[in-house]
């Protein structure tokens, strides 16, 4: 009798239809829409009546938000077309961001053996899940990424923007700015490899109020404070220890 084959470990999209669209020609219409409104605004002539130049700095890591893309497919198109023409040489996205529903101390990565969205399956570079395995406090686990939105929506605009590409997602649960950037360290790479962190800013504030919260969360990632806490941004764990 011949043995069972063994078919690879997938993690199916568990936000497609609710916070983008599950039809895979809408969630490519709607990411190049946002894309294209982002070149724009980056192409317009700054005070000094000169365009922006597209490779002038090339990002290694990002902040993205999580919010269902009618609400942040143009934050986040912002956040990416600030690639540029890097995006061309990028091999592998480690993608980090909060655990919303299963609480637990450190870092998980999944078992999956790729990512799927409605656009395809993104490989899981297993080469880098065994590294980042070897730091403390970064425990296999499949629960905290089954339902999880915050990486799953970062997946299409990476998929719409970069070549062939490997990921390697890690939920964040109680972790300290130390242990993350442990983490990070070991899978930081070079111009191959793009750090992304998921985060959204202030919850259920009044817009005046979340302004002024906003306004000052960001100067403090620009000052790259390692004290962020969640009321400023949910994703405050992966964000304070990009900035070690």
């Amino acid at each position: 009798m011949r043995g069972a084959i063994e078919v690879p470990r997938i993690r199916r999209p568990a936000v497609a239809g609710l916070f983008y669209p599950q039809d895979s020609q809408a969630l490519r219409t709607a990411i190049a829409g946002y894309l294209a409104q982002a070149n724009r605004a980056q192409a317009a002539p700054n005070a000094a009546g000169t365009a922006r130049a597209v490779c002038a700095s090339i990002p290694k890591a990002l902040i993205a938000p999580h919010a269902g893309y009618v609400y942040s497919g143009p934050i986040a198109a912002s956040a990416y077309s600030a690639l540029g023409c890097a995006a061309e040489g990028i091999e592998r996205v480690v993608l980090i961001g909060p655990s919303h529903f299963v609480p637990f101390s450190g870092l998980a990565v999944s078992r999956a053996e790729a990512f799927e969205t409605p656009l395809g399956a993104v490989p899981v570079d297993d080469a880098a899940r065994r590294d980042v395995l070897r730091v403390p406090h970064v425990v296999t686990a499949d629960a905290p990424h089954a339902h999880e939105h915050s990486l799953e929506v970062q997946l299409p605009f990476l998929q719409v923007l970069l070549d062939e590409f490997q990921v390697l997602p890690i939920a964040a649960g109680d972790a300290t700015a130390g242990e993350v950037a442990a983490a990070l360290e070991c899978v930081w790479g070079n111009e191959e490899t793009l750090i992304v962190v998921s985060s959204d800013l202030s919850h259920y504030l009044e817009y005046a109020a979340a302004r002024s919260v906003d306004a000052s969360t960001a100067q403090s990632i620009l000052n790259c404070s390692t004290e962020l806490g969640g009321e400023q941004a949910c994703g405050c764990v992966g964000i304070n220890g990009s900035c070690v």
